[in-house]
């Protein structure tokens, strides 16, 4: 089943609304007029029927009705459609002003009735009924006023026609009228709906103007263009990587393709071979370690990556990986400072891998002679570690931008090095953030110092 689309549906309920309005108008307007011109009526009626109470209250006797009879003819007779009927107690008509027979039959049915109505050969009648009783004697007079509304009636039946027919026209109107709006209300959207269908991945970067769009559409088009820029940035950031990965295989690739052509131009001896070989074994463990760095990397985009969590003495683990580097620091005259102490919850291989890379780091780029500080603090919240070394002093502008992978300062080296891939504080960063922490790099006067921060044991 097609269900409506929300100009339909707009215009329907805009339909809707404005005839329950205009139909709720007429009820009311047809209501209250009837009412009013019942009102009138009777008022007309009760006028009448008490200025002839008075007329026939002079009178002593039915038998000299014939004296009351000018007054009450000159009274009743000059309303033309009135008619008026007064008979004594045995059923005598002493007064009627009416040479209609055929009005008898509803003053005998109505006699004891004070107000009622009455409709037959397509007239209409409103009438009163009051007993009169004179001075001398106890039985009473009926007077019967009785009023022909045929014309009031005709003009409601009219009206009440031209009502309906005025309702359906409004109705169809109103459909015609709540479309033309609903649909120019709309236009953001379909504006909206033609940006979002031309955005391709050659195009992330147009974006809705917010300036003309309503302000109930303004979040939606906030939350599409963050979604874009999120899109944008990733399909950089993936199209980077894709390309970074070419980069850094080529070299490996290359050089492996190099030697073995070099190797087969001629016989050779074993030893040749040998060494080519133990040259092709360095390069496949290089491109092995890297493909490994981005598998970790791949699971931990994808959540896969769950670290263990048991208590871990900081400090100690920081003393393991100083003593494995101990002989690195030593070839370049560099010396290790450690201090403080804090436990942390968390993976021991894991964590291990991400210090081993900020050390690893910091001894490459540590000059000769100078001191690589590893300094751990603690409170009731947080348990800290920063490790610093100095050197040259990192622009601001790639400090943010020292996690991503493959990422390197030196645009001169993005080919890598047989010992760097570029992708050491891209794991170090997914490893920080999987144990709920954050880290970040600050850098002034040549010295650079890597801030870690976890979740306190205690906390």
């Amino acid at each position: 089943m097609r269900r409506l689309s929300l100009t339909a549906r707009l215009s329907l309920m805009f339909m809707l609304a404005v005839t329950a309005v205009l139909a709720a108008a007429g009820f009311a307007f047809n209501h209250l007029s009837q009412r009013h011109f019942e009102l009138l009526d009777r008022h007309t009626l009760e006028d009448k029927l008490d200025a002839s109470e008075r007329i026939l209250s002079r009178l002593d006797h039915s038998e000299n009705f014939d004296r009351v009879r000018p007054e009450l003819q000159a009274l009743l007779g000059g309303h033309r459609d009135l008619s008026v009927l007064i008979v004594d107690e045995g059923g005598r008509v002493l007064f009627s002003d009416s040479s209609d027979t055929g009005l008898i039959e509803p003053f005998a049915r109505f006699s004891r009735q004070n107000t009622w109505e009455w409709q037959g050969e397509g007239r209409f009648w409103r009438g009163v009924t009051r007993q009169l009783s004179l001075a001398e004697r106890q039985a009473p007079l009926t007077v019967m006023l009785m009023l022909d509304v045929t014309t009031h009636m005709s003009f409601f039946h009219t009206l009440t026609r031209w009502l309906w027919v005025g309702l359906i026209v409004c109705a169809l109107f109103s459909a015609l009228l709540g479309w033309l709006l609903a649909r120019s209300g709309l236009r953001p959207l379909r504006d909206f709906a033609q940006v979002a269908a031309s955005i391709s991945a050659k195009s992330l970067r147009e974006r809705i103007p917010s300036e003309p769009i309503p302000a109930e559409l303004q979040q939606l088009v906030m939350a599409f263009n963050g979604m874009l820029a999120r899109l944008e940035d990733a399909f950089i950031r993936l199209s980077n990587f894709s390309a970074d990965i070419a980069h850094e295989l080529r070299t490996p690739v290359s050089n492996l393709r190099t030697h073995t052509e070099v190797v087969l131009t001629r016989a050779r001896s074993i030893e040749d071979y040998q060494e080519n070989l133990y040259s092709n074994l360095e390069e496949l463990t290089r491109m092995s370690r890297m493909i490994d760095d981005m598998l970790f990397l791949a699971k931990a985009d994808n959540g896969l990556i769950i670290p263990e969590r048991k208590t871990i003495v900081l400090e100690d683990l920081i003393a393991k990986l100083l003593d494995y580097y101990q002989l690195l620091a030593d070839e370049g005259d560099i010396r290790f400072e450690c201090s403080g102490t804090g436990p942390i919850q968390g993976d021991e291989l894991m964590l291990y891998r991400a210090i081993s890379n900020l050390l690893s780091n910091a001894l490459r780029y540590a000059p000769a002679g100078s001191v690589i500080k590893v300094e751990v603090s603690h409170s009731a919240s947080t348990t800290a570690m920063s490790v610093e070394n100095s050197g040259g002093t990192i622009a601001a502008e790639h400090l943010e931008r020292l996690f991503d992978r493959f990422y390197r300062v030196d645009p001169a080296r993005r080919e890598g090095s047989p010992s760097n891939a570029g992708l050491g504080l891209a794991i170090t960063r997914t490893i920080v953030e999987a144990h709920q922490g954050r880290i970040w790099c600050t850098s002034q006067d040549g010295w650079t110092v890597f801030h870690l921060e976890f979740p306190s044991v205690c906390a």
